[in-house]
């Protein structure tokens, strides 16, 4: 039993514009594959899931962002709290998400709203016991694996905007199966826009889009 101690409880957690914010991450690392009879290698892109209590279903992980934290700090506590992963956060997110808990996907309401900021993380430690660790296991996928456990539309999306940032900013040998993983983004003319410059955040429409779709990429 891990001595760490997740938190728990929603006293300190930041709202904004009818939002809970969240931040979390998609860890990752980078492993040797030797390939072909002349023992050539390649780096194979592995991503790291963790699995949700009664689903089916994988997930990346996150949680809620408190007031005492900044961002950053939030996603890489819930990467330790849930996965048991340390590592080296992105500078900046790969993206923020508005998306509606899974508690309440199949609501009309405005209640349930999230706007999710992600990173990526590359993984430094692996850790053998972790504070949820009786919750979650954890799985480590190849990004084309990973992308048909992804659940939802958003989680597709982040997924393909951090191979694209990856690849963008440390060129790697990418093993065939990671390049099968379609890496159009999913939006419309106006997201488009705010997504061609780097490190912008475009203001976020209302959560009563939520309504529309399940989920909104924002910048």
């Amino acid at each position: 039993m891990s001595s760490l101690r997740a938190r728990t409880g929603r006293q300190r957690q930041r709202y904004k514009d009818h939002f809970r914010l969240v931040a979390g991450c998609i860890p990752y690392k980078l492993e040797q594959n030797v390939v072909g009879s002349h023992s050539n290698s390649e780096k194979k892109l592995l991503v790291l899931m963790i699995s949700t209590p009664g689903r089916d279903d994988l997930v990346f992980p996150k949680g809620g962002w408190e007031d005492d934290e900044t961002k950053d700090e939030a996603a890489s506590r819930e990467a330790l709290e849930e996965a048991g992963v340390k590592g080296t956060l992105s500078e900046n997110p790969i993206g923020v998400w508005e998306f509606r808990s899974k508690s309440r996907q199949n609501s009309s309401s405005l209640e349930g709203g999230c706007r999710g900021y992600m990173f990526a993380l590359k993984v430094t430690e692996e850790l053998d016991s972790w504070p949820e660790k009786d919750k979650y296991d954890r799985k480590w996928l190849t990004t084309e694996e990973a992308y048909k456990f992804c659940r939802y539309d958003w989680m597709q999306d982040a997924l393909r905007r951090f191979m694209a940032t990856l690849s963008a900013e440390s060129p790697i040998r990418m093993s065939e199966e990671s390049k099968e993983i379609p890496l159009r983004p999913v939006t419309d003319a106006g997201e488009e826009r705010q997504m061609s410059s780097p490190g912008y955040f475009g203001k976020p429409s209302g959560v009563q889009h939520l309504g529309n779709t399940c989920c909104k990429c924002v910048v």
